[in-house]
């Protein structure tokens, strides 16, 4: 099995507030809809209650976009990982809200998880929607895609599998497609850049920032 060490790592921890129904929502349905994090292979399809395909989400932020792809597929799985409680409330209270039963939550760092949890050939496709660009030079090292990194992600898809990045962040769009494009297990979907694919769909922030002519880079390897 793949083992990357890492000790830079690509968040911190700054839970900042949790509201009152962020907290209820994390304390009364992580035991319903959540996967505690252990140091051994899980079986998801066991976890989900069927067999059907697999996609990843890692770093949800407040989890409407997961929320709202996996209410519209209901024919997949959706695992989401977040180290952020706030974030995590969020999304269990959509879940229950929507009474989703394809979407379950890990809370914890997702090298770690991909590392230890999850066997090769799991996932039928990767979201990674606007990860941190950590913008300064000095924290560039933080950045969640970076070679190793995205060597795990692969052997951890299926043949086939889709890997899509997201970013907001002109200089780190062309440097998460210039890493994807080093990765020997990985092909471009597009000549560069891809168009958003329907299945994602556009944000409050960010149709606020292409309305004050912000760009956003939707990159989409398949894996060989």
């Amino acid at each position: 099995m793949t083992a990357i060490h890492r000790p830079i790592r690509s968040f911190v921890l700054r839970q900042g507030r949790v509201s009152n129904a962020q907290q209820r929502a994390h304390d009364t349905l992580l035991p319903r809809y959540g996967i505690p994090f252990a140091p051994h292979i899980v079986d998801l399809d066991q976890a989900f209650g069927r067999s059907a395909p697999k996609i990843l989400e890692i770093g949800f932020g407040m989890g409407e976009t997961t929320a709202a792809i996996a209410a519209a597929h209901p024919e997949n799985d959706y695992l989401g990982i977040e180290v952020h409680t706030p974030g995590v409330g969020s999304l269990l209270k959509q879940i229950a809200a929507l009474e989703l039963t394809n979407l379950r939550v890990i809370q914890h760092d997702a090298v770690e998880v991909l590392t230890q949890m999850i066997a090769s050939s799991t996932f039928d496709g990767v979201h990674i929607f606007f990860p941190d660009p950590w913008p300064k030079k000095r924290h560039h090292k933080r950045r969640l895609i970076q070679p190793p990194f995205v060597a795990l992600l692969v052997e951890r898809m299926k043949p086939g599998a889709y890997l899509h990045v997201a970013t907001d962040w002109q200089e780190y769009a062309e440097q998460v497609l210039a890493v994807l494009a080093a990765e020997p297990g990985l092909d471009n979907t597009a000549e560069n850049y891809a168009p958003r694919p329907g299945y994602r769909p556009q944000t409050k922030f960010e149709s606020r920032g292409i309305k004050l002519g912000h760009g956003v880079w939707d990159i989409v390897f398949r894996k060989r």
